[in-house]
């Protein structure tokens, strides 16, 4: 068995099975980490923008047991997926995936959220790959990031909170983008892979209204594989198979 093969086989959650095998992403720590942390108390209406194979929004159902999720997916293959994923979850009648470019979604939809969520592309430079498939998901041809705040602003509900999850430096540098868009970050989460390696990842939260934002750290694992923190284990534990 090949490697993409192996990558491409079902992962199996506690309630739920991601299929991505037709998804140019599969599932990995950045989106359970963004389903598992983004605020969903209070949320009656949430939006996940490029849902891929549906994971986050599935796993936004799970947390948020009254909320109605939208998923908008640009590549049609992974927009079936998603919804055949969708489908096959406990909470599928609260679930509804829209093949889309979320630019157009924006302009067409009366919907108002008060939670946006994206686990965005984030290169905006540097050398292609050979797996265009990759490209178009991680580099941000597709989905540039003055759109996806355009998008989350124009979503968003009065008192909306939109979270996303971006590499340290892309992070740092979406914020500054952000308030260009009177969006403005409330809440931070420094990830970091282990306790003696610098943070890698930037969990975000934005809000219309500017305060003094709250900052917390989280380390994944100690030095040993799979050895998982306790904070790593209170956050997504309630979705792992084996944890």
């Amino acid at each position: 068995m090949t490697m993409s093969e192996k990558k491409a086989k079902p992962f199996h959650f506690k309630q739920f099975t991601i299929r991505q095998d037709r998804c140019s992403m599969k599932v990995g720590t950045d989106g359970v980490l963004l389903g598992a942390w983004a605020d969903t108390q209070g949320a009656e209406h949430i939006l996940d923008i490029g849902t891929g194979s549906g994971l986050i929004a599935i796993m936004l159902a799970q947390r948020a047991e009254n909320a109605r999720i939208h998923a908008v997916e640009v590549d049609p293959s992974a927009a079936e997926q998603a919804r055949e994923n969708v489908r096959a979850c406990p909470w599928n009648s609260r679930l509804e995936v829209f093949p889309a470019a979320i630019q157009d979604y924006a302009r067409s939809t009366p919907t108002r959220y008060h939670l946006v969520v994206s686990n965005p592309p984030f290169f905006s430079g540097g050398t292609f790959s050979l797996n265009q498939d990759r490209n178009s998901v991680r580099h941000t041809i597709k989905l540039p990031h003055g759109d996806l705040l355009s998008a989350a602003r124009s979503l968003l509900a009065p008192t909306g909170k939109f979270c996303l999850i971006l590499p340290y430096i892309e992070g740092l540098r979406f914020q500054e983008l952000a308030r260009t868009y009177h969006l403005f970050c409330t809440k931070v989460t420094e990830v970091m892979p282990t306790k003696d390696k610098p943070v890698e990842r930037l969990l975000m939260q934005f809000e219309r209204e500017e305060k003094a934002p709250e900052k917390d750290s989280l380390v994944i694992q100690h030095n040993k594989k799979n050895s998982w923190t306790s904070d790593y284990v209170r956050l997504a534990g309630d979705f792992y198979l084996k944890m």
